[in-house]
């Protein structure tokens, strides 16, 4: 397999922008990736797209058919791939074995939601074959509700403090000022977190991540192309996939979170990261930063235990001693993560990668981890799927 490098990263800022389509959205994210690489959309040779199910797409989550109707029919193959909020990681994962294959030389990964009002119902259909959709119409467990018993759970098992999520929320808002793409760059305060609406106890609102609109895009390409076009490529160390096992903390059926022996909740991010640390034969001691899904608070602190990045029961220490902010020893999401963006969900997998890129070519300002050479971004999607990447410059 061939070497394969990320040459180009564009973004559509996060938000609401009920005046735009996912295609308008899309569009800018495509620009700016092109433009950062350096190269015309006659040189892209695939596009890999994650597939959406709020919005363009035809309804048939041919996402990537409408950026190639917008962007110029030049007749090159698109594949459209869906795998709820992971689709962005499996899109990325698909298009470097285009490349790292031999397939093609050149492809743009690309994703793009805009999100429907609320809280969304997980399942897209009414079957009751469906776990999802009976999860919702047996108990009425929404996704706040779900993050609220592993909250719980935790709180029982470790000790964490109320005071001590919304101190978490505190760091993505402090953080996300630096961001131009972030949805909210407004310093907030414990107190203020505190004092924001109950959803689901332990869980407030500023600690749940909201819906919004957004797109982003990365150019990859092989080696030989990357070092006649760059002189600052990055390189993928590592791209895995994985999904749920059946033996892991969450069943997969009605019930909630159950004591784990051990046993991570979401074994399909755990396989992920592994997966992707092993190929790439790198150890925790060798990530310099941390792009991990925060649809809450609770998973700042229970990925980087499940993943081995610390013992159980010791992310409450690195998040009081300052260790998870982009000067610690373990920056986790120094972008401001889903927090201060929001969850557009098929581009989020995107977003990350691309801001892995900008922190390892020190390009993220008042953000910035120093000298970073090594980072990891995971997602975790409906379906039990997972995905894991590591870049490195």
């Amino acid at each position: 397999m061939r070497e394969v490098a990320v040459i180009g990263l564009g973004m559509h800022p996060w938000g609401k922008f009920g005046d735009k389509s996912v295609q308008q959205l899309c569009r800018v994210a495509v620009d700016a990736a092109l433009k950062d690489a350096g190269v015309a959309w006659r040189d892209i040779e695939a596009v890999a797209a994650a597939s959406s199910r709020f919005s363009g797409g035809r309804g048939w989550g041919l996402n990537g058919n409408d950026v190639i109707d917008d962007m110029g029919a030049t007749g090159i193959p698109v594949y459209n791939l869906s795998a709820g909020c992971a689709a962005g990681g499996n899109a990325f994962n698909v298009g470097t074995m285009l490349v790292a294959s031999g397939q093609h030389d050149m492809v743009l990964v690309v994703g793009g939601e805009k999100m429907p009002k609320g809280f969304i119902q997980t399942s897209g259909v009414e079957e009751t074959t469906d776990p999802e959709y009976l999860r919702q119409v047996c108990i009425g467990v929404p996704g706040p509700t779900f993050w609220a018993f592993m909250c719980r759970r935790r709180m029982a098992d470790h000790g964490t403090t109320e005071e001590q999520l919304a101190k978490i929320a505190v760091k993505a808002r402090k953080l996300a000022v630096h961001n131009p793409n972030a949805r909210f760059r407004k310093e907030t305060s414990v107190e203020e977190v505190m004092g924001s609406a109950l959803v689901s106890y332990p869980l407030r609102l500023f600690e749940i991540c909201p819906v919004s609109d957004g797109a982003a895009a990365v150019v990859i390409c092989s080696a030989e192309k990357a070092r006649r076009l760059t002189t600052r490529p990055l390189w993928v160390a590592a791209s895995a996939i994985a999904t749920a096992r059946f033996d892991d903390g969450i069943p997969r059926g009605l019930a909630g979170a159950v004591p784990k022996d051990g046993k991570a909740y979401h074994s399909e991010a755990a396989a992920a990261v592994r997966k992707a640390m092993e190929k790439a034969a790198i150890g925790p001691e060798g990530i310099d930063l941390i792009e991990l899904q925060d649809n809450t608070v609770y998973y700042e602190l229970s990925f980087p235990e499940e993943w081995g990045f610390c013992e159980p029961g010791e992310a409450e220490h690195l998040l009081e001693s300052g260790a998870t902010l982009p000067t610690g020893r373990l920056p986790i999401n120094p972008s401001g993560g889903f927090i201060s963006f929001g969850e557009a969900t098929t581009a989020q997998g995107l977003f990350q990668i691309c801001e892995l890129g900008w922190q390892l070519r020190g390009e993220a300002g008042g953000r910035q981890v120093p000298d970073a050479k090594v980072g990891l971004a995971q997602t975790l999607g409906l379906g039990g799927n997972g995905s894991g990447t590591i870049l490195k410059r």
